[in-house]
């Protein structure tokens, strides 16, 4: 089947692809290549695409709604995996227009191109940041996420919102799976592994935020992409028990709908990390002694995040599994083969 594919240069995105065309599919790639990183990464994932059977590269802006449209018409994709976004907790806090152009307008470009050709599936990308300023952990789409500390995170909470009247008023079931910390091999250059690895190799301090006092559920990308491809192979059906009985209503559980084809789950490791072990488990990948430069909590960052994964593995099977210590490992070895290491040319 055909399998359109967005943010296909993106980090996510990339293994994706990768992964559905490994299965003998066919995907329809788009990205925009945007700069808000170097653009000779999103450049060497694309290579490595398009030398794959099967793979066709669109470049495009989400924002551009009738190309988004006549891209659908075209190829009439049986699954839609929606992991295009302006992607960034802090740069919201620099340039929050493009997250209003690409989190927003470009959503509402798929759904629309959805609702005219539909898909047996739209699976579509949230975040853990839309937990916000929720305290209770583990986090679980059965809570309340209605306070979000960033605008990244209010776009992508809108996002579920979108997508649910979308599901409800067409019929297209749609799945939103909130990422908590991705890393591994072709990584974003914006977050803590390459940024730490780049500064431990180059002898410099890395920037440990709240005093290292701080924990994320980091999953290993192919967990990530396991997790995904499970998530679109059951496509949620309307839960009507839900809103219970006119005699005896039921509050609406947020992860679930009783009118639409829609579902919301979190997508995960379940074992937090701490920071400071994190930092240690990389020292010992690189063989290199971290100088840390502790910093206070940075506006709209949280001290710790811990998924509950357990609708997902009920509905599909999800197994997350790789150890930190064999993640990152593999990262390492990424690492080192892609940017080199100065210290064998010091």
């Amino acid at each position: 089947m055909t399998v359109l594919v967005t943010g296909t240069a993106g980090f996510i995105g990339f293994h994706v692809a990768s992964a559905v065309l490994d299965h003998g599919e066919t995907v329809v790639g788009l990205d925009n290549f945007n700069t808000y990183y170097d653009i000779r990464l999103k450049q060497a994932r694309a290579e490595r695409l398009r030398d794959r059977p099967g793979f066709t590269e669109v470049r495009m802006d989400l924002a551009e709604s009738a190309g988004v449209l006549d891209l659908m018409a075209t190829h009439r994709p049986r699954l839609v995996i929606h992991l295009a976004a302006q992607a960034g907790v802090r740069y919201s806090l620099e340039n929050p227009r493009a997250y209003l152009d690409s989190n927003l307008v470009g959503f509402f470009s798929i759904l629309e191109a959805v609702r005219a050709h539909p898909p047996e599936h739209l699976v579509f990308a949230s975040t853990s940041s839309v937990y916000g300023a929720n305290t209770v952990q583990p986090f679980s789409p059965h809570h309340g996420a209605d306070h979000p500390l960033t605008l990244y995170a209010a776009t992508k909470k809108a996002n579920e919102a979108m997508a649910h009247s979308y599901a409800h008023l067409f019929g297209v079931p749609m799945t939103g799976l909130r990422f908590f910390t991705v890393y591994g091999p072709w990584g974003r250059p914006d977050m803590a592994p390459i940024l730490f690895t780049r500064a431990m190799l180059a002898g410099e301090p890395i920037k440990v935020f709240n005093n290292g006092k701080m924990a994320r559920d980091f999953t290993y990308i192919d967990d990530i992409v396991a997790g995904i491809l499970a998530a679109a192979a059951h496509p949620p059906t309307p839960r009507p028990e839900a809103a219970g009985t006119p005699q005896a209503p039921q509050a609406l559980d947020p992860a679930t709908s009783p009118i639409a084809p829609f579902a919301v789950h979190n997508i995960g490791n379940g074992r937090p990390v701490e920071l400071m072990t994190f930092i240690s488990v990389l020292e010992r990948a690189l063989g290199v002694q971290a100088h840390k430069h502790m910093m206070p909590m940075q506006p709209g960052d949280v001290t710790g995040t811990l998924a509950d994964v357990s609708d997902l593995t009920a509905a599909t099977g999800y197994a997350p599994g790789t150890p930190i210590e064999e993640g990152v490992a593999r990262f390492v070895a990424w690492y080192l083969d892609f940017y080199g290491d100065p210290r064998r040319s010091a």
